[in-house]
């Protein structure tokens, strides 16, 4: 049992969530986003653009799977039938792989609209840390995008590598953020940028003598700085915005924003949903326009 509970060191939170104050019944349109990560799947269900239920898991081996979970775990703690749905949006990593989708928009657009509505329409950059890559984006008052950039394919500074990082030092993933700043004084960061090689610096600052908090404390710094790194190539405009699963890490935030020399918006919503939110939202437009189901 203690070898299985090793293993989930890294296993972050699911959650669903259905609005009460919200009677589907009464709505014109019902739209749906579904964002398929490389690391977690969201479901999000809108009524005439407000948020009715959304489900937020984590992704399976199979992307078709994954969003067919999604939108179940979303749907779960609802009477709402999937056929009343207007239309659909597939959007993440897996977009091209969600088989209920009446089209598929890219994540840069999604997180974006999605961050205008989560954080409101002041917003003008946000970054977007999810679990395979790094996006920094720029947008307008109507969540539409201007600029963006975006790291490579490589797991440092990512939900995935926090992930790696937690299953290591055998700290619970949510607890890891906390637990970095249990340290008397800020260690310097990790040389590498490269999971890999991180890992294996870990492991040596280890067996010298550091504590899990300063391994720890010296990762999420370097996630920061990496982090920091493709934000200033774009230029910071208030107000900042972050979504992914990275932005409830306080180890990493925490030691982001005085970089960044902002303080974050702050919101009432899952930042894991704002791609989902987006998508929802660009499928209730369609609706508008007359493209939907018809039914």
């Amino acid at each position: 049992m203690a070898e299985e509970k090793k293993q989930e060191f890294w296993r972050w939170t699911e959650s669903n969530w259905v609005n009460p104050e919200i009677d589907w019944k009464k709505a014109k349109f019902v739209t749906l986003g579904i964002d398929v990560g490389s690391v977690s799947t969201q479901a999000v269900i809108m009524a005439d653009g407000e948020v009715f239920a959304y489900g937020n898991m984590r992704t399976g081996s199979d992307s078709p799977n994954s969003a067919r979970n999604g939108l179940n775990f979303a749907l779960e703690k609802t009477d709402l039938p999937e056929s009343r749905i207007d239309y659909c949006i597939g959007t993440g990593y897996g977009r091209v792989n969600v088989p209920m989708a009446d089209r598929s928009i890219t994540e840069i657009a999604c997180h974006a609209r999605g961050a205008n509505f989560i954080y409101g329409p002041q917003v003008r950059t946000v970054l977007d840390v999810g679990g395979q890559d790094i996006k920094a984006i720029q947008c307008d008052d109507k969540g539409k995008v201007t600029n963006f950039l975006m790291n490579d394919k490589c797991a440092a500074g990512t939900g995935r590598g926090m992930e790696v990082f937690a299953d290591l030092l055998g700290v619970p993933i949510t607890e890891a953020g906390e637990r970095s700043f249990q340290v008397k004084e800020e260690p310097p960061a990790v040389s590498s940028t490269c999971v890999v090689y991180a890992k294996s610096e870990a492991t040596g600052l280890l067996r010298k003598g550091w504590s899990t908090e300063q391994v720890l404390a010296a990762y999420c710094r370097a996630m920061a700085e990496r982090i920091y790194s493709l934000v200033e190539r774009i230029g910071v405009t208030p107000e900042f915005a972050i979504t992914g699963g990275m932005a409830k890490n306080k180890g990493v935030i925490g030691r982001l924003m005085p970089l960044v020399g902002l303080e974050p918006a702050k919101t009432k919503w899952d930042t894991q949903i704002a791609g989902a939110v987006g998508a929802a939202l660009f499928g209730y437009a369609l609706c508008q326009k007359g493209k939907g189901r018809g039914k």
